[in-house]
């Protein structure tokens, strides 16, 4: 009974921390294309400003 009770309580933890790295990743990937979006419109900023000259 005990050996079922240390197995669960293992099994939830390890859930926890698989769950908690996922939502790390996923806001680490939203940043990346946010950054990605900011490079973009500054790049066409500078060829904008490179075309007008």
């Amino acid at each position: 009974m005990m050996a079922k009770k240390l197995t669960a309580g293992a099994a939830l933890v390890l859930t926890v921390f698989a769950l908690s790295s996922c939502g790390n990743t996923i806001r680490g990937v939203g940043q990346d294309a946010a950054n990605t979006v900011d490079a973009t419109q500054s790049a066409a900023g500078n060829v904008e400003g490179a075309a007008s000259r």
